[in-house]
């Protein structure tokens, strides 16, 4: 199984109005960048990524699912990016701060820490396994 990093400022979509989407979730649209669009065509139904709030808070705040694949964005009127569904699965127990994974060694490759600017990451085992362990959570 895959890991992901999905970017949103809070004050665009934040992880209160993901949780809101309930069970149906909804989808990630907006995403103009030909790697993120790599990324999301990569990714399966039932792969686990956190939701990080960017600009504002900066920190890892939930982990969602991708409950839908790669489908075309309605909102892209070039008809070049597409977009995955997601739904809100648990919020972080404790948010973790950008700083301190930049502070930790073990992530110090995270794509996060070293292309803090794309908006849909991959993330490894062992990074998301370690992210849970900073958050607290063991889901």
């Amino acid at each position: 199984m895959a890991y992901w990093l999905f970017k949103s400022e809070p004050s665009t979509w934040s992880w209160e109005q993901q949780v809101s989407a309930g069970e149906a979730g909804t989808f990630w649209n907006g995403v103009r960048n030909h790697l993120a669009k790599k990324q999301m065509q990569a990714m399966q139904v039932g792969e686990r990524g956190f939701f990080y709030h960017s600009n504002e808070g900066k920190a890892v705040v939930g982990i969602v699912e991708v409950i839908k694949p790669y489908y075309p964005d309605h909102t892209d009127e070039s008809g070049r990016f597409g977009m995955v569904d997601l739904r809100a699965v648990a919020p972080m127990p404790r948010p973790v701060p950008l700083d301190a994974i930049k502070a930790e060694e073990a992530l110090k490759a995270m794509m996060l820490v070293v292309n803090s600017r794309l908006s849909v990451q991959p993330v490894t085992e062992a990074e998301w396994t370690k992210i849970c362990a900073m958050g607290g959570y063991a889901g």
